[in-house]
């Protein structure tokens, strides 16, 4: 476009507006005082001054493509001047824009002519420079803002960074820290590690009532226990066929033939698989149901041993060796002896369950302190506890997954080293051996005798473990929620003396006490509410309760400003207590800040408090005082007490309300069940569940061990027919000497 094309079109535009300007009532200004006033390209004019930028309204129209400009108040007249002298007439006088001028279009790629420009405008002269220019508005980047913000507060923080720390009365600071007990603080959780996906549970039993549960456990226990002795008499007689021999005797006639000291073991073992024939049968049907364990591999060990005993009598041969039947009633035996003790240790927990129809429910709750799972005691119901205590014990869990590995490596080496290396006739001696030295003795032992040696010291403190589901958990068990009543039950904190002071009535005095006591859930309740009665008081209702971290309350009871705490707390209260007040524990009460009365008391610990927590802290477990009674404080404990104070967590006070809250939820996993009141029962049950737990898994990994060694040794022993180093007194002592490391642990984890 020529220089000539502009002007022309420069000079068209202006006769336009001259004359659109003509029409309209402008109020005597001119064209060129407008110009003047608003600015022109052409026209200099002096220096702008800023004026803030005020908030867009949203356009009511069809979304533009640049930000519509701001309107002005006054619609007359209205005339934008472009840089290059064009000046267009809007289409519409009442949409015309504000007076915010555009870049040059002739300045521009063709692109960004519509653009709004950011340049500031030239300083103007002539006759406009006496008139105010408005610039035009420059859009502040997020950056920018942000830098300026962020000096602005530095500097106030410069100005102002002492005047707090002048205003600092350092004696009040070393009051309020001497008055005021020191809590704990819960770090900041940390980033979990995404755990692997849950394994498919089996569906839980049915909920069956605990009495019930104890009933049926208790039918034919009798039964049971003589047939355990019967097996093992028969145990016994096969042991003395085998220890004959190895002694250098002879028998006497008939039975020094040794196809007849064949037949015997065989009567001996068939006799021992029908006095064990209901746990031989349990064992294969829960094979079927894809539970496969020791048991199984015992029942498959006799059957073997018998049809080898069986070919062995009728077509002599292996020299004068006889069966496995005394390794395989001895594996009877431990089998019927281990299922004995846990039905006697089922029969224990259930009755004991059943003592109480609200018991405390014992349960590991996730990351209930400081991010770590913590276990907790509150009142419930014996719900879940029927379920629970009929799953599957540890023992059996790990051995239905690693039991079909023994069972598919006995028979693949069986068939190798018999049918493998041409000699079938060895197959069933091969499976016998194979069986038999994988099935092993602490297979039930490890879990039952265990389970029932902890029952029944449990039951004598009134405690009751709801099962596997519950002591698996307790891996991650490593806090313990203490509060008022574990360590002093009703009737350990006793009332010495009340004195009331002023002229308050005694009845008002302990009733405002009591109803604060009451409301705050202390472990005192009962104790002052026992006194209340006995004065024939009532209870009173307050209002806009608070608890304070200095070991004290305060409530509104119709119009009356109460306060109830313990010394320290009325002193930081400025309440005057009397001169020379000696009270080691004691609760005071004061009305409209007047001391009002004070009720001296006495604590005394149970003697089953201090190696409660021994057996805690020995396991690792760290208490936490979740109390609710301002007397009980970290200093009190170990000053009155002597009790380890610095290895207990002591939360703040609303944390504390939050952590012994009635109504707080709770996992759904039982641990155990308690029947008395106490620290005591609650710390056996825990202290049991963690030591069950990894007595339990240990003692399956040391069996599952032992059974591959056997299988590995008897694969090796019977592929180079060495019948003499096989013998079933050389198994029996093998099998023997891996049962003693299990039969310790079910012994020793019940002694704490």
């Amino acid at each position: 476009m020529s220089d000539r094309d502009d002007k022309k079109r420069n000079e068209d535009d202006l006769a336009e507006i001259r004359s659109l300007i003509g029409d309209t009532d402008t109020g005597g200004f001119s064209l060129e005082d407008i110009l003047a006033e608003y600015g022109s390209g052409k026209v200099p004019g002096r220096g702008a001054v800023p004026v803030p930028p005020k908030k867009e309204r949203e356009p009511e129209g069809p979304d533009l493509p640049w930000p519509e400009a701001p309107r002005t108040s006054r619609r007359e007249g209205k005339v934008v001047a472009f840089p290059g002298g064009q000046i267009q007439q809007p289409p519409d006088e009442e949409e015309l824009p504000d007076e915010e001028e555009l870049p040059d279009e002739e300045e521009l790629p063709p692109d960004e002519a519509s653009l709004p420009s950011e340049e500031p405008e030239e300083q103007l002269d002539g006759p406009a420079a006496d008139k105010e220019v408005i610039p035009f508005p420059e859009e502040e980047s997020v950056l920018s803002a942000f830098l300026k913000d962020l000096g602005k507060k530095a500097d106030d923080y410069a100005d102002h960074m002492f005047e707090e720390d002048e205003a600092i009365d350092h004696s009040e600071v070393r009051r309020l820290e001497k008055l005021i007990p020191g809590t704990d603080r819960e770090e900041e959780p940390e980033e979990v590690p995404r755990s692997r996906r849950p394994r498919p549970q089996d569906p839980p039993p049915p909920d069956t009532d605990p009495q019930e549960l104890a009933r049926s456990y208790h039918k034919g226990l009798g039964g049971a226990r003589l047939r355990v002795l019967a097996v093992f008499l028969l145990f016994a007689l096969s042991l003395v066929q085998l220890l004959v021999p190895a002694l250098g005797l002879v028998w006497l006639p008939p039975l020094d033939d040794l196809s007849i000291q064949r037949w015997i073991a065989v009567g001996l073992l068939a006799a021992g698989v029908l006095l064990a024939g209901d746990a031989l049968v349990s064992a294969i049907g829960r094979a079927f149901h894809g539970r496969l364990g020791m048991d199984v591999l015992a029942a498959l060990s006799c059957a073997a041993t018998l049809a080898d005993g069986a070919v062995l009598a009728l077509h002599p041969s292996r020299g004068n060796q006889l069966p496995y039947s005394a390794v395989a009633l001895a594996g009877l035996f431990f089998l019927l002896h281990g299922a004995y003790h846990k039905r006697c240790g089922l029969r224990l927990s259930c009755r004991t369950a059943a003592a109480s129809a609200t018991p405390y429910r014992v349960t590991l709750d996730e990351g209930k302190w400081n991010g770590l799972d913590t276990y907790t005691k509150w009142s419930g119901t014996q719900e879940g506890f029927g379920s629970q205590i009929q799953a599957d014990d540890g023992a059996q869990r790990i051995f239905r997954r690693f039991c079909p590995l023994l069972l598919l490596g006995c028979l693949l080496l069986s068939l190798l080293t018999s049918v493998g290396i041409g000699q079938p006739e060895h197959l069933l001696w091969c499976l016998s051996a194979t069986f038999t030295a994988t099935s092993a003795f602490g297979g039930s032992l490890i879990y039952g005798r265990s389970f029932h040696k902890l029952a029944r010291r449990l039951a004598q403190s009134g405690a009751a473990l709801a099962g596997w589901p519950g002591i698996s958990r307790s891996r991650r068990g490593d806090r313990v929620l203490i509060t008022d009543t574990d360590l002093f039950p009703p009737g350990y904190v006793e009332l010495n003396g009340v004195k009331v002071l002023g002229n308050f009535p005694m009845e008002r005095v302990v009733a405002y006490t009591a109803t604060l006591i009451r409301d705050s859930g202390s472990g005192l309740t009962k104790l002052f509410h026992d006194h209340l009665r006995a004065l024939g008081g009532l209870m009173r209702n307050a209002d806009h309760l608070c608890c304070y971290e200095g070991g004290g309350l305060s409530a509104n009871i119709r119009g009356d400003q109460v306060l109830v705490g313990s010394a320290a707390f009325m002193n930081l209260m400025d309440i005057p207590l009397p001169q020379g007040l000696n009270v080691k524990s004691a609760v005071f009460c004061a009305i409209n800040g007047e001391l009002a009365g004070i009720f001296a008391l006495s604590y005394s610990l149970h003697d089953t408090i201090f190696p409660a927590l021994e057996e805690l802290m020995r396991e690792k477990i760290g208490p936490v005082l979740a109390t609710r009674d301002f007397n009980l404080i970290p200093a009190m404990l170990h000053q009155r007490f002597k009790l380890a104070a610095d290895k207990m967590d002591f939360p703040p006070v609303e944390r504390r309300r939050e952590l012994s809250d009635p109504e707080q939820p709770h996992s759904d996993v039982l641990t155990a069940l308690l029947c008395r009141e106490g620290l005591f029962p609650f710390a056996e049950a825990v202290t049991a569940a963690k030591r069950l737990r990894w007595a339990t898994r240990l003692g399956a990994i040391l069996c599952c061990a032992g059974s591959l060694l056997g299988l590995l040794l008897a694969a090796y022993l019977t592929s180079v027919s060495a019948y003499s180093s096989l013998s079933p007194l050389n198994l029996l002592v093998f099998m023997l000497t891996w049962l003693f490391p299990v039969w310790f642990l079910s012994g020793w984890v019940h002694r704490y």
